[in-house]
């Protein structure tokens, strides 16, 4: 038994000491919690299986998020193992698409705080308030401002539930130490005036500051981050599209930092594409891609695929040629006055539409991504358009939640008689077409960045880039087997996450240390080193 420095009532209340029932009549004995607990001796399974039990009762999936994260806050060893005996079912609760409603009504179903709250009222004191935390050995923050969450806009300190979840999947996915996790809600205020006007709303009700006065916030906050927990790695999570990029980018030489929106989504999205042009034994330089949508999440999914195909051989300017895009003005073509710089490069030389389906015809893109965040963007049309350029057309319909979507995996197989090659922000119900059950694939970043942070975990690089997004979006292509691609499925089962992560990390990690970045020596296995730094919930 452990020595701990705390002892009775003060043990039952640490959630990462917490084991109820679970302690031994010597640990009663010796924390001083004789008399506080039942009789009872517990193992951990008999614990799950009553938290199962719990759960079966609850009349829907926002409810079972609600004990989850109550339980999560009394015994963090029972939260993780129940998730990790069942990846498959718990994490549609934990995190996407039971979090949007966790979101949506986040001051009204509020319990106790998670993690730590900054408020732009702060400004000078960023370095103070992160010493209020009380361990310094934090290894990842993940921080966002609520500015731009899911499909959901800008929802402010309503989105708080959002860094908690993609931690809590850092662990329950890869096995990343949950004590090393930070997760953190950066209040700037919101543009939401119905929040503001909500009597239970958790943030301030103000409007947020400039570009100039955010940029200016968040320098102070990275430096003060760096300061208090030196070595952690910043995960941006959900800001504003606008401001997203400019963050990235603002930070990326400086920290350790990135961006999932950005890089993680197009990570996944490239071991999708990787996954389905094996099916197809074609390459990246062989396709026309349209993205539907043209924000932070398309550029960056754009820009990793261009790094993509120059790795594959195609110059820049190739690659870009090889990408259009379509956003709530129209196509995207070299007449129009309203493009940033990271959209300008997109830019074609093709008639100015309106319409998706006549840029389809237009542009003629083997592969459509959308990220549009609009229901049924993706018609009989457009899909059928797509699949006139190629035997098998690439449809990735990526956004979320399920009423986001821009088409249904039953009607991109039904409208291409089954040859499409499918994936989704969500995960969508199997589908038979003429006999054949096809399970479509979730393109959730679930894949990837849970692995991507248990690599930097271990390596501890000096720098975060690209490049490595896209050795773990291979890395995790090269594990959907033959039998699992013929069904249509363009990422790993979810029931063997935990390897399929761990596999991942260890391409990462070998890619980190071929370039040299990595701060710690080579091991022999890595592999086998990484597996041996995770975390394993037991009493």
């Amino acid at each position: 038994m452990s020595e701990h420095p705390r002892v009775g009532l003060q043990v039952l209340l640490d959630r990462a000491l917490n084991k109820g029932t679970g302690f031994s009549a010597e640990e009663r004995s010796a924390l001083h919690l004789e008399g506080l607990l039942p009789a009872a001796v517990d193992t951990l399974d008999v614990h799950v299986e009553r938290a199962l039990d719990h759960l079966a009762a609850k009349p829907s999936d926002l409810e079972r998020y609600i004990y989850l994260q109550e339980l999560c806050d009394r015994n963090s060893t029972l939260f993780y193992a129940l998730l990790m005996s069942d990846p498959a079912r718990f994490i549609p609760i934990v995190y996407d698409p039971t979090i949007a409603d966790a979101c949506l009504t986040y001051g009204h179903i509020y319990r106790r705080p998670q993690g730590m709250y900054l408020t732009k009222k702060m400004q000078g004191r960023f370095a103070e308030v992160l010493a209020n935390w009380p361990t310094r050995d934090i290894r990842f923050i993940c921080v966002t401002s609520g500015g731009r969450i899911l499909g959901l806009g800008d929802i402010g300190a309503n989105g708080a539930p959002i860094p908690i979840g993609k931690l809590q999947l850092y662990t329950a996915c890869a096995a990343v130490p949950p004590e090393c996790l930070l997760p953190i809600h950066f209040d700037i205020g919101t543009t939401n005036a119905a929040l503001r006007a909500d009597p239970l709303y958790t943030g301030l009700r103000e409007t947020p500051p400039s570009d100039d006065e955010l940029d200016a916030l968040v320098d102070e906050f990275m430096a003060a981050a760096t300061e208090v927990f030196p070595g952690v790695c910043v995960h941006f999570e959900d800001w504003k599209g606008t401001d997203a990029i400019r963050l990235l980018a603002r930070y990326q030489g400086q920290y350790l930092v990135y961006n999932d929106d950005i890089q993680g989504t197009a990570s996944v999205t490239i071991a999708g594409l990787t996954t389905a042009l094996q099916i197809k034994d074609e390459t990246l330089a062989d396709q026309q891609i349209m993205f539907a949508g043209a924000g932070s999440a398309a550029i960056g999914i754009a820009s990793m695929i261009v790094e993509a195909m120059i790795d594959e051989g195609s110059s820049r300017d190739d690659a870009r040629g090889r990408i259009a895009m379509f956003d709530v003005n129209g196509f995207l073509d070299a007449t129009r006055d309203d493009l940033s710089p990271s959209q300008q490069v997109y830019a074609k030389d093709l008639p100015a539409t309106r319409s998706l389906a006549e840029a389809v015809a237009s542009f003629q893109p083997t592969v459509l991504i959308g990220v549009s965040t609009t229901q049924g963007l993706f018609s009989e049309e457009v899909v059928k358009g797509v699949a006139a350029n190629t035997d098998r057309p690439i449809i990735f319909p990526l956004s979320n939640p399920t009423d986001k979507a821009e088409c249904t995996a039953q009607q991109a197989y039904e409208w291409t008689d089954g040859k499409a090659l499918f994936a989704a922000g969500v995960q969508f119900p199997d589908v038979t077409i003429d006999g054949k059950t096809f399970h479509p694939g979730q393109a959730n970043n679930f894949y990837v960045f849970p692995a991507f942070g248990l690599a930097i975990y271990a390596t501890k690089p000096t720098r975060i880039d690209d490049q490595m997004w896209i050795a773990g979006a291979r890395g995790s292509a090269d594990q959907i087997d033959q039998a699992s691609r013929d069904a249509g499925m363009l990422f790993p089962n979810q029931d063997r996450i935990l390897e399929v992560e761990i596999t991942t990390a260890t391409r990462i990690a070998e890619h980190i240390f071929d370039r040299g970045l990595a701060t710690v020596d080579r091991p022999d296995d890595i592999r086998s080193w990484i597996k041996g730094l995770t975390y394993t919930p037991t009493y």
